[in-house]
């Protein structure tokens, strides 16, 4: 391979997923162009050696490992939402113990995508596990709820980084066709993680409290760490630039600021002051203010740029289940995104296709999203294990075939931040959704509790005290707790039906995806 195309020098323009229609988008220090240098499909991206099955199989039940235990540490908060909340006595913030994972979980995934690139996937997915370890520890210990959402922030971080990264060494060994069958393994080890978080957390609260459920995932961080160090090898691309100026700093900090502002904007509003108070809209205006700022540093200043069902538990909780009970219920739901990811992989491998498999996962998903929606305090077992089943089927389905779309739709040297993108906005949508969530569901939950029970003094009490504490509803007078859990039920069908109203958005949005070829080989030749 000549030595001008071995070594290219991506400008100050150059985009994140760049643009195969624009040839003015990349210019080299030759003065040739992308496309220029695209001739043949030319591309210096180390391509890794094929490896043997087992080597395989190995690298990824490596990498594998560290998605099982970031699944776990998702779904662990859901069903220890209420309880720690009510230790904390910090009810109505709840949604910020699950958001702050969220938020860190989804502005650094683009950075770390690009900085696998630069520094390799080894080193990437070890320093992700130690982040995670540090936050998991620090939410077993932490002594009030600051220390615990600092907790998650971090752990957020290193989870996210895990889960990424690990879809990004798949793309690195494994062709484009098998890719979603492989894509439907790795959601398969976050199904069983998910599956098994919500269940491991309730056992774990019941018997010994709820810190041990984040003290016990430590050691086995660690041993997925020594995994990823002994197993993962995969060349990485050098160039003459150095590698800490390849990093931009710039658009990480104005992402991870517009989504934290947006989060304060969205979880204080309606909640713990006013939509009109001037933190609230202080906040949003300059939320969207830095994501300008980090559209512009994107386009044209970065050298190398960037780019909900936690409500579920609580209804099975407000139906009289305890943590490790509401667990039990949500195991339908990863299994569904197994099955669903696994077989929307199948189908891709055999067809070579995904637009039609894309609208259909999205179909069943918003089916099952329809059918919670009419879920009450008197629905029969059967409903809500195979309803959530199906929700799951379609989210995980989905999840498959949008990110097999992007990494088709661009070149093999864009897939390692087309992948981190993905995972990034899947995130941010997380993230924001989780928030959204939560301020309906604060604003619904105050109006119809004052609706059902009044306006007096012992009203305004019991009010003030299960927003404070989920676990209040026990304590009560008998003769408000039918009413109580009935604006709890109005509270979680709004957050349901805008689940619902977002998951249609996403069905009419997918029919604008585009077909690309999924190819055989690695080298997409």
């Amino acid at each position: 391979m000549p030595d001008d195309i071995r070594d290219l020098q991506p400008s100050e323009t150059s985009a994140l997923l760049g643009n195969n229609n624009n040839p003015t988008v990349a210019s080299y220090v030759d003065g040739t162009t992308e496309r220029e240098r695209r001739v043949d499909n030319v591309d210096d991206t180390p391509i890794p050696e094929g490896l043997p099955s087992v080597q395989l199989i190995f690298v990824l039940l490596a990498v594998w490992s560290g998605v099982f235990l970031s699944a776990i540490d998702t779904t662990v908060i859901s069903t220890l939402l209420a309880p720690i909340s009510s230790s904390f006595s910090s009810f109505k913030s709840i949604s910020w113990v699950a958001s702050a994972y969220l938020i860190a979980n989804a502005a650094l995934q683009p950075l770390f995508g690009k900085l696998t690139d630069i520094y390799g996937r080894r080193s990437g997915l070890i320093i992700c596990h130690i982040l995670f370890g540090i936050g998991t520890l620090m939410c077993g210990i932490a002594k009030n709820e600051y220390t615990m959402i600092a907790g998650r922030v971090i752990a957020g971080a290193g989870g996210g980084g895990m889960t990424t990264i690990s879809s990004i060494v798949a793309s690195d060994l494994v062709p484009l066709r098998k890719r979603g069958i492989v894509q439907g393994g790795g959601n398969l080890s976050y199904g069983v993680g998910a599956a098994l978080g919500g269940v491991f957390g309730g056992f774990i609260h019941d018997r010994i409290g709820w810190r041990w459920a984040f003290l016990i995932q430590v050691p086995f961080v660690a041993l997925s760490a020594i995994m990823v160090a002994v197993f993962v090898r995969i060349p990485v691309k050098k160039t003459s630039v150095a590698r800490h100026k390849r990093v931009d700093y710039a658009g990480a900090f104005t992402l991870v600021t517009s989504l934290v502002l947006l989060l304060v904007a969205l979880n204080s509003g309606g909640n713990i002051f006013p939509w009109t108070h001037p933190l609230v809209l202080t906040c949003l205006f300059l939320s969207f203010l830095c994501l300008f700022a980090f559209g512009y540093i994107e386009k044209n200043l970065a050298k190398e740029p960037v780019i909900p069902y936690f409500y579920c538990p609580i209804y099975f909780m407000v139906r009289g289940q305890s943590p490790t009970d509401a667990g039990l219920r949500l195991t339908p739901f990863a299994a569904g995104i197994s099955v669903g990811s696994l077989s929307a992989g199948i189908a891709m491998n055999k067809s070579g296709q995904y637009y039609t498999i894309g609208l259909l996962t999205l179909l069943v998903f918003n089916a099952g999203v329809a059918s919670i929606c009419t879920f009450n305090l008197t629905t029969p077992l059967f409903p809500q294990f195979f309803n959530f089943f199906v929700f799951g089927a379609g989210y995980g389905g989905a999840l498959t075939v949008t990110l097999l779309a992007l990494i088709a739709a661009v070149d093999r040297s864009q897939q390692a931040v087309v992948t981190s993108a993905s995972y990034a906005f899947r995130s941010t949508g997380s993230t924001i959704g989780v928030a959204i969530g939560g301020a309906i569901f604060q604003n619904v939950l105050g109006k119809k509790l004052i609706e059902y029970i009044g306006t007096g003094k012992e009203a305004m009490e019991i009010i003030d005290k299960v927003r404070e504490r989920f676990d209040a509803i026990d304590s009560i007078p008998p003769e408000y707790t039918g009413r109580v859990k009935d604006a709890y039920m109005d509270a979680l069908h709004a957050v349901f039906y805008v689940s619902l109203a977002i998951g249609v958005c996403a069905l009419i949005s997918s029919t604008f995806m585009r077909e690309h070829k999924l190819h055989n080989t690695l080298d997409r030749k």
